[in-house]
Parts: C-alpha cells; structure tokens; sequence
C-alpha cells in the first residue's frame, strides 16, 4: 500500500509514522509512507496558501490551487494506481473499524490535512471521501490522519506478527473484546479464570463469547442492537443480563 500525506506541518509525522508497527511495516515494504508540505505547491511568491472567504466571517480559508497542484503531482507520479483522497473535516463521515477496513482494501490512500478555519468549498471535489475523526475540532487534521493511518496499516496481511489479531479485535468482530491474561496465574489475590487454564478449547470458546458480550452488554449497550446474534449469543446474553440484574 501507498501512502500521500498533504500537510501544511510534515515533521509531526516524522516519529508516529516511523515507529512501531507502521516503522515495521515500511522497513518491511508492506508500506510506502510520502508526506508532501502543500504549501510548496503554492503559485503566490510568498507561498500564502489561505485567503480570506468571500462574502466575509471569520478566520481563513485553505485554498484550492496549492492542493489540486499537489494533488496532480501526485497523479503524475503514480498513474497507475487508483487513489482513495481523504479529506479530513469535522463535517465528514465519523470514522470506525468498519471505514478502516475499506481503507485497508485500497492500493493507495491520499489524506488531505486541513487547517485555518475551513477549505474553499471546491477543495471538496478533488476527493473521494469527507472523514471526521469524532465529534471535536483539532487545530488541524494531522493527528486526525495519523489515528486513521494507524488503524488501517494494522490491517495489512503480515503487518502484524499474528495475521487473525486484528480480526479478533474490539469492534472488528460487533463485540468488544474478552478479558485476557497472562502470566502468573494469581497476583495479589487475583487469579486466572479457572476455565482459561484447563486447555478445554470448547469451553474457552464459549467464554470468551460469553465474556465478550457481558462486556459490551455493560459498556457499550448500543453496539448490541447492530448485531446480528445466533440463538447462542442470544441465550448466553439473556444468562448475562441475570447475573447483572
């Protein structure tokens, strides 16, 4: 997968994009990161890329020209490949497991990182898709791209060290996820549940199923009701909800 960054502040992703899992992943060339400073694009000799907004209001608006020239070069450089650009923007689609999973699917992503007050409204035609990282305005949209970045890298066949991982994860599944432990059985008077350490791999199935839904049952009560349930899921929830009562 291919990765264009545009920001008007490159070096904030000079260690989050070079670290961990996703440093892992480019050393290992299952990824290619390029952050591009859109403001080298800019045709104004003083490299201004936001003006004022017509018919007037506060603050500044990101110009069109810098991001469609940087957006073209980036077209120039790779033709070949289809490109899903991403502008980040408080207004967009809220981003979740399931975006990230799309994303992951594509050969190359292009996030657009705002700043200012807003983008001239024809920035908006150049891209694919209008993501919002939540419900709260940063002061621009690289910690935003970064938080996306991260969740769909981590996706990637051999990006992590066990492939099915990221398919049990929180969120991935419907569910939140089990309970787990490790090492050692008891600390400080807390032990292992009992059935985890029996190597009856049926009845560790079903706790963790048990276990899962327990735990969204009474922290994320709403993701119950986009889940399609068995008629398991359905009689261990409602065991659950008397052991709660």
């Amino acid at each position: 997968m291919r990765i264009d960054v545009l920001t008007l502040f490159p070096r904030m992703f000079e260690g989050p994009m070079g670290e961990s899992i996703i440093g892992k992943a480019v050393e290992k060339d299952l990824l290619e990161i390029n952050v591009s400073n859109f403001r080298e694009f800019s045709d104004n000799k003083h490299q201004a890329v936001d003006d004022y907004p017509y018919g007037g209001g506060a603050g500044m608006l990101l110009k069109v020209q810098p991001i469609y020239d940087n957006l073209r070069a980036i077209e120039e450089e790779t033709p070949e490949t289809k490109k899903r650009v991403i502008l980040l923007d408080p207004a967009g689609k809220q981003f979740n497991q399931k975006m990230a999973e799309e994303f992951s699917e594509e050969e190359h992503l292009v996030f657009i990182c705002g700043h200012y007050e807003g983008y001239d409204e024809r920035i908006r035609s150049l891209v694919t898709d209008e993501v919002s990282l939540g419900d709260y305005v940063l002061t621009g949209g690289e910690l935003g791209a970064m938080v996306m970045i991260d969740a769909t890298v981590r996706l990637l066949p051999d990006v992590l060290g066990n492939n099915t991982s990221a398919q049990t994860d929180s969120h991935s599944t419907g569910l939140l996820e089990h309970p787990q432990y490790t090492r050692p059985a008891e600390f400080n008077d807390m032990a292992v549940p009992e059935v985890l350490t029996n190597g009856n791999h049926k009845l560790i199935a079903e706790w963790q199923l048990k276990e899962s839904l327990r735990r969204t049952y009474l922290r994320r009560p709403d993701m119950l009701d986009k889940l399609e349930m068995t008629d398991e899921m359905k009689k261990l929830l409602e065991e659950i909800k008397k052991e709660e009562a």
